[in-house]
């Protein structure tokens, strides 16, 4: 292999770490990225920047957390202002692209929660770009392709390069109600298919877990395999090619709603999956930002159908978890389908191969469904797998890492220099590993209960996790080695005060750590 190798990144969405077989889940199905696994590097202390899309997947882009890239909740497009991996890849001579899910600007075109106030009377308020304390151009048609009143105009396509990526091909949304350019694809096969898709066009079952939907899309038409199959079309174009390429293969599944199309809705047991521990423990007093979604649920208030955090009864935490392995075996069969492409184009041996997701779900784990202001193991730590044909094989690496450290890893392999003010590491150079990491987090909607805007920063070291909320008084402290399950909060205990003070003292340290450093100094003074 050359010293500039293809590299391909399956990268999912809300997939939790420990729903692989090759990270010990004792049901679900996964022989190709178990293989995958078995060819390289299998991270066991690997992190998001954000346990949300919008903003990790700006940190995957830039290698930057998101108060240096600005994406710091969902709702947030990223800027062009920032230079990313993909673009420093396609700079070096690299060909690009990106198929699948994008979600670096926003796809619901619902108006935000936050904007900014009118002003007093009496007083001026300036318009326009003086209206905000830094100037931006979200204005521009260039932030808004991901909309589906973009994708409703006349022959729409995605203007190229796409932060970094000159070929793209888009699915945006979840479930079956997704669109972009997949919406053409599944229109050329089935003209009617808007009468299969969504929950109102769904299939009979008998499950009662919030945005189970039996979906009557056909597997052979879901985006799953659409993804799957452009993919491998864009690797076969390639076979004769000696040009380096960087691929994307993005799938916007698993997530809710949990609809498994087909013989993947079946494939696992309701009955097979375990309890989560949180329904058996009785010893446990949720945090209360916790205590706030569970409430919610138990008083009937609580948006079923919404992308937040609910509350959940046991039966429903162990149907969603056996629609989510449905939806990840449905992947595992179609990272089977590319890499069977990639193979059969005689570039495998010259292609680093990438698994990764974006953030977790909580199926169930402390009685909860989807995701929110809950800072998690189940959450926050995602699979990351780096199978390079000249590196090791069926390594298990316990250093720590994130998703900001991927375009870094990256780069490194290809002998690229990464921008000043990217913040990743080599996650191959066990001298860079850090001894803690720091996960952002922030939201446009009020936590349950608490009335305040979630705010959060934690610290993740290879034994505790510590977690500041802005404007509260109360925060949380773990000690993952005696209570892997995240049931004792040791913040106000007695005993752990010093231990809360020296990680504390990290906490900042590791601020300071990733403070801004652009632009760079253009003179002394």
């Amino acid at each position: 292999m050359s010293d500039r190798p293809n590299f391909i990144l399956f990268i999912t969405d809300q997939h939790r770490a420990d729903f692989l077989g090759c990270y010990g889940h004792p049901l679900v199905r996964t022989p190709n990225i178990d293989t995958m696994a078995a060819q390289g590097t299998t991270f066991d202390r690997f992190y998001v920047a954000s346990p949300v899309c919008m903003p990790n997947r700006a940190s995957l882009m830039t290698g930057r957390l998101p108060s240096g890239h600005g994406v710091r909740y969902n709702g947030i497009p990223l800027s062009q202002r920032n230079v990313t991996f993909v673009e420093l890849l396609r700079d070096a001579g690299y060909e690009t692209a990106l198929i699948g899910k994008s979600h670096l600007q926003t796809f619901t075109g619902i108006a935000p929660l936050h904007k900014p106030d009118e002003g007093r009377p009496g007083y001026h308020k300036a318009k326009g770009e003086l209206g905000e304390a830094v100037r931006h151009d979200f204005a521009s048609p260039l932030y808004h392709v991901e909309e589906p009143d973009f994708w409703a105009g006349k022959m729409p396509r995605v203007p190229t390069p796409f932060y970094g990526f000159d070929h793209v091909e888009l699915v945006t949304g979840h479930g079956d109600q997704v669109g972009g350019d997949y919406t053409q694809w599944m229109l050329e096969r089935k003209p009617e298919a808007s009468c299969l898709m969504g929950q109102e066009n769904q299939l009979p079952h008998d499950y009662s877990c919030p945005q189970a939907v039996r979906t009557a899309v056909p597997a052979e038409l879901y985006s799953t395999s659409y993804i799957a199959e452009r993919a491998s079309a864009w690797i076969d174009a390639r076979k004769d090619s000696d040009r380096p390429f960087f691929l994307m293969v993005s799938w916007p599944d698993p997530h809710h709603p949990f609809n498994p199309p087909g013989e993947y809705w079946d494939m696992y047991s309701p009955d097979e999956m375990p309890l989560p521990a949180a329904f058996k423990a009785s010893d446990w007093t949720p945090p209360p930002h916790v205590a706030g979604v569970l409430q919610t649920r138990q008083a009937g208030k609580a948006n079923l159908q919404g992308m937040n955090a609910i509350g959940c009864s046991a039966r429903e935490a162990q149907e969603a978890q056996a629609l989510t392995c449905g939806m990840i075996t449905m992947i595992d069969d179609a990272v089977g389908r590319v890499q069977q492409a990639l193979t059969d184009s005689g570039r495998a041996d010259e292609t680093v191969t990438i698994f990764t997701s974006d953030h977790g779900d909580h199926l169930g784990d402390h009685r909860l469904l989807f995701k929110g202001a809950e800072q998690y193991e189940q959450i926050t730590r995602v699979p990351f797998i780096w199978a390079d044909p000249e590196g090791e094989r069926g390594v298990r690496s316990e250093r720590l890492g994130q998703t900001l450290d991927i375009g870094a890893t990256i780069l490194e392999r290809a002998r690229i220099e990464p921008a000043w003010g990217m913040q990743g590491r080599d996650l191959t150079d066990a001298s860079t590993a850090p001894d803690s990491l720091l996960i952002q987090y922030a939201h446009q909607a009020p936590m349950n209960g608490l009335g305040v805007c979630p705010n959060i920063h934690s610290l993740r070291d290879k034994r505790y996790r510590l977690s500041v909320f802005q404007g509260l008084e109360w925060g949380e402290l773990y000690d993952l080695e005696s209570d892997p399950g995240e049931f004792h909060n040791l913040w106000s205990a007695p005993e752990a005060s010093a231990l809360k003070t020296r990680l504390l003292e990290k906490l900042l340290q590791t601020e300071l750590a990733h403070s801004e450093t652009v632009p760079a100094p253009v003179a002394r003074a």
